[in-house]
């Protein structure tokens, strides 16, 4: 069952109007997605995604909802603009982006994103566009992967486990890529030693940095004045591009900061919803164009 995060904070720092027009970035299944639509009277919410089966299942998951009250749009973050002008949409009341992987995503082996399930070395979110992880993983030079797991995962043995892929190749299937790297570098945790890897090289094949960067910088183009701007990450690079842009925002007088201090999850949410253990919001009010 999918259940969304931080749902209440989410809604109460949009502050959501019946009559207003919302967007949701990161539909996924719609968790939040139908949360917004159901305030809604004459309003509607333009529910983005660039995962187009993700959003399938959100259109199942969501058929008790008004269909007039949600508009489904298949792009990424740096197109969001042209689904506003697609609706006849000319700024926001308020936009939510929700940074993390669903459990869907995660647990679909023929995905390729699961270090649990086996499945080919994928990790595209639009299976339609781009290269793939196994391109990354068999045709990088060393230090190139070296480097990528380094910065995006901020994995400290990358090195180790750049030079074990190297070696190894080729390698066509996360379960390969994950007993490869559980082999090269020892368990220090719980968490299994592949986890930062594969977090890099999600980044990487859906060039997440640039499509976030993207949507935070149009966020004074998107949302008109005194509309609301909710980000929930779940990594800690994530969230430091999200405050340090926020913080640009209202240090060039376009934007208030609304969370001070990053907000958590409650105690009863992490026990009911492991998941959103590692989850952060920030919030914040357009004040001019």
């Amino acid at each position: 069952m999918h259940v969304p995060v931080m749902l209440n904070e989410c809604l109460d720092y949009m502050a959501i109007r019946p009559d207003g027009v919302y967007l949701d970035a990161t539909c996924g299944l719609g968790g939040h997605t139908g949360a917004i639509a159901r305030r809604l009277i004459t309003g509607f919410v333009i529910a983005c995604d660039r995962d187009a089966e993700s959003l399938a299942r959100a259109r199942a998951n969501l058929t008790d909802v008004p269909q007039q009250s949600i508009r489904f749009h298949h792009v990424p973050f740096s197109l969001v603009g042209e689904s506003l002008k697609a609706e006849g949409v000319p700024q926001l009341d308020g936009l939510l982006a929700d940074l993390g992987v669903s459990r869907y995503q995660l647990t679909e082996g023929e995905r390729g994103f699961s270090l649990m399930a086996d499945g080919p070395l994928d990790m595209r979110m639009d299976r339609s566009q781009g290269r793939t992880a196994a391109d990354i993983v068999n045709y990088g030079q060393e230090k190139q992967l070296a480097d990528l797991i380094f910065q995006l995962g901020e994995e400290r043995r990358s090195r180790r486990i750049a030079r074990a892929i190297v070696r190894a190749r080729p390698i066509v299937t996360t379960g390969q890529l994950a007993r490869l790297i559980e082999s090269a570098v020892p368990r220090t945790g719980k968490i299994h030693p592949a986890t930062q890897t594969f977090m890099a090289l999600r980044i990487a094949v859906n060039e997440e940095r640039e499509e976030l960067d993207a949507l935070l910088g149009a966020l004074p183009r998107l949302v008109k004045p005194g509309g609301r701007v909710v980000v929930l990450t779940f990594m800690s690079l994530e969230d430091r591009v999200v405050k340090r842009a926020f913080q640009a925002l209202e240090k060039a007088g376009g934007a208030r900061i609304l969370t001070r201090h990053v907000v958590r999850p409650s105690e009863e949410e992490t026990g009911t919803n492991p998941p959103s253990r590692s989850a952060k919001l920030r919030a914040l009010a357009i004040t001019q164009m």
